[in-house]
C-alpha cells in the first residue's frame, strides 16, 4: 500500500488515525510538527500527507510551502485537516489536496488516502 505521514500534535487524533490506516495496509509514520515532518518526509518520501493547519514550530501553511520548494515532495499529495472553515484555511495556505473539517469521519479518511495513493503511484518518477 502507501506510505503515509501523519502531522499531528494531538497523539490521541494521530494514533486512531494511524490504526485505522495500519489495518487498511498502509505503512504510517506520526509527527508532531511541520518541521519534524519535513525532515522525516526527506527520508521516507510519503506517498501521501495527513496534516493539521495548526501545530506548534512549524504549522500547516509553513509545511506546505516547504513541501512545494521541495524539488523531491512537491508533488506528494496533502490532506489538510482543521476545525476551522475550509475559507480560513484557504486564506492561509494552498496547495493541499482534500481538506478535512473536524471532526470527520475517520474511516474516509482511510479512503481518501488510498484514493491519493493510487493516483500518486500513477505519477512519472523524477
Amino acid at each position: 500500500m502507501a506510505a503515509v505521514l501523519i502531522v499531528e500534535d494531538e497523539l490521541a487524533i494521530a494514533e486512531l488515525l494511524a490504526d485505522v490506516l495500519r489495518e487498511e495496509g498502509h505503512q504510517v509514520t506520526i509527527v508532531g510538527n511541520g518541521r519534524q515532518a519535513l525532515d522525516v518526509a526527506a527520508k521516507i518520501k510519503p506517498n501521501v500527507v495527513v496534516t493539521d493547519f495548526m501545530m506548534p514550530v512549524m504549522d500547516g501553511p509553513a509545511f506546505l510551502q516547504a513541501l512545494a520548494a521541495s524539488e523531491d515532495l512537491k508533488d506528494v499529495p496533502v490532506i489538510m485537516m482543521s476545525s476551522l472553515p475550509e475559507s480560513t484555511v484557504a486564506q492561509r495556505c494552498a496547495g493541499y489536496a482534500i481538506f478535512l473539517r473536524k471532526p470527520f469521519k475517520i474511516y474516509d479518511v482511510a479512503d481518501i488516502v488510498s484514493k491519493l495513493a493510487t493516483v500518486e503511484s500513477r505519477r512519472p518518477m523524477s
